[in-house]
């Protein structure tokens, strides 16, 4: 099988080095048989530990993936024998678990010697098939050897971080199942964990990715007809495949129309979005409703309502319009859920809470006075409207002559030149706003910071239309999932989100997706 890493959902790849990079398993593998075999056949024949021979499958269940010394008293345990556990500093002949551990080291490094490291070359051509396409890569592992092994296979300059064994000391990173070096990874190549896809060959790590919480986890399984691979799915691997070159890389979508289908590519967004809390943010016209000749006649589309209860009933839900406040509250009409009107300036809460930006006050007064000179200037081009919304004015031309669209737009640039106020656009629209930074996207990182009481465990979901969504999903870029709504639109663009879907009857599909999630998250189902 093949799977696919969609650069537009994972912005890094974290790679494991034994198995994955270089065949130092089977080196490793060997160093441990010849450790414990020799240490077995020591033991006193009235001892009631087991003394069969280490194999393959107690390679793989006790010592792959860990940490060395973790390892070692895992298997000896299996075994019926306990040692105790002395200090890393303790000499390779010591009956004590560092004291083994140290003299596995030493096998290893006589048989890297001896024999050089293999290196797998579709690894590599994949690290660089990832970086072309702009996703970040890195290097872990539960070893110290990993710096002196990748220098000894011509690849230290492969990756510029890497979280090994010596740093998971340095850092007291407990090894895995447990995800904190591979945590430390992601926040070291800037990733969140939900965009980001590890790649192991060990059960443990393989464990690691999944209770981590990131987007996609594949499993390496070089062992054909072992069961290994059965054994990487029930740990949490998404995928499993025999070699890396059944990866795929798929280039980031600079345009609208490239954007991935967000119902076409469901198992790679709900990687995304599985681990985590949700909370979801919708904008309005051409979102939420579909598109009307005239704004006053946009309703929200048919089945839309009952998704966005259930959706409330199990996460936050915000709808975030351009719209002045009272408007799109009056449209929608749900309660338990937030109003942001006028992209964001001013916000009503579910249990009554109102909220203003009080930076933008001051414009109020600049922008009534723009919205009157616009009427004046309009009154005469058929088809021109002029909305007054407070926090901004609406200039609408979907309705005007093509002939005298740029008669409108001249007005507007002549209306809003004057301090304290922004000329921005959208489709068949010009807007003034107050001249402050603040949109949609710093909107929703506002009602993120409330919904979530401050902590990193929820990740937006933002669907938007329009160019004034273009800074939601900046904002939701490398935390959370934007979701562009085509619609009718002309032409092409450049956008931010991740995935797109056609319209807002998708769309409602798509919604009741995510609830399903958020409902089985919610019940640990």
């Amino acid at each position: 099988m093949s799977v696919t890493v969609d650069a537009g959902l994972h912005h890094a790849v974290l790679f494991d080095l034994d198995g994955v990079i270089t065949d130092t398993a089977s080196v490793h593998a060997a160093a441990w048989k010849n450790l414990f075999d020799d240490y077995l056949a020591r033991l006193p024949s009235d001892s009631v530990a087991d003394r069969s021979p280490f194999t393959d499958d107690d390679y793989r269940r006790f010592v792959d993936g860990r940490p060395r010394y973790d390892g070692v008293d895992a298997f000896l345990r299996s075994r019926g024998h306990t040692l105790p556990w002395g200090d890393p500093a303790d000499p390779d002949d010591t009956e004590t678990v560092c004291g083994l551990g140290n003299r596995k080291n030493r096998y290893f490094h006589q048989r890297l010697r001896a024999d050089g490291v293999r290196v797998f070359d579709s690894t590599v051509a994949l690290v660089h098939s990832l970086r072309e396409a702009g996703v970040d890569t890195a290097v872990f592992s539960a070893s110290r050897n990993c710096g002196p092994v990748l220098e000894a296979a011509g690849l230290g300059q492969l990756f510029g971080v890497r979280v090994d064994g010596v740093v998971a000391a340095e850092l007291g990173l407990p090894g895995k199942p447990d995800p904190a070096a591979l945590l430390e990874a992601a926040r070291r190549v800037g990733a969140h964990p939900a965009h980001t896809v590890v790649v192991e060959d060990a059960e443990a790590g393989v464990a690691a990715g999944r209770r981590g919480g990131f987007g996609l986890v594949i499993g390496v399984d070089r062992t054909e007809g072992t069961g290994h691979a059965e054994a990487l799915r029930r740990r949490g691997a998404d995928a499993v495949v025999p070699d890396l070159a059944q990866v795929r890389v798929r280039p980031r979508a600079e345009t609208l129309t490239r954007i991935p289908h967000a119902l076409e590519s469901w198992e790679a967004v709900a990687g995304v979005l599985r681990a985590s809390d949700l909370a979801v943010f919708c904008d309005f016209d051409g979102t939420l409703s579909e598109i009307v000749p005239v704004p006053g006649d946009a309703v929200l589309a048919d089945g839309l309502a009952p998704v966005l209860r259930r959706l409330a009933r199990c996460c936050p839900v915000a709808v975030v319009s351009g719209r002045a406040l009272a408007d799109v509250r009056d449209r929608v009409d749900l309660p338990g859920i937030w109003y942001a009107g006028c992209h964001g300036f001013e916000i009503d809460g579910p249990d009554g809470e109102h909220f203003e930006y009080e930076a933008a006050r001051d414009a109020l007064p600049v922008l009534a006075e723009s919205a009157g000179a616009l009427r004046d200037r309009l009154t005469a081009v058929p088809g021109a409207l002029v909305e007054d919304k407070r926090f901004a004015v609406a200039v609408h031309y979907r309705n005007v002559e093509p002939g005298s669209v740029a008669e409108v737009l001249a007005a507007v640039r002549e209306v809003g030149d004057r301090p304290g106020v922004r000329i921005t656009g959208g489709r068949k629209v010009a807007e003034l706003r107050p001249d402050i930074d603040w949109d949609k996207g710093t909107a929703l990182w506002w009602l993120l910071e409330r919904v979530s009481e401050g902590t990193d465990r929820v990740l937006p979901v933002y669907a938007g239309d329009d160019l004034t969504d273009e800074d939601a999903f900046a904002a939701v870029r490398h935390r959370g999932l934007g979701v562009a709504v085509r619609g009718g639109q002309q032409g092409d663009r450049p956008s931010s989100a991740h995935v797109a879907v056609t319209d807002p009857r998708e769309l409602q599909v798509l919604l009741t997706r995510l609830a399903e999630l958020a409902e089985r998250r919610r019940t640990g189902r």
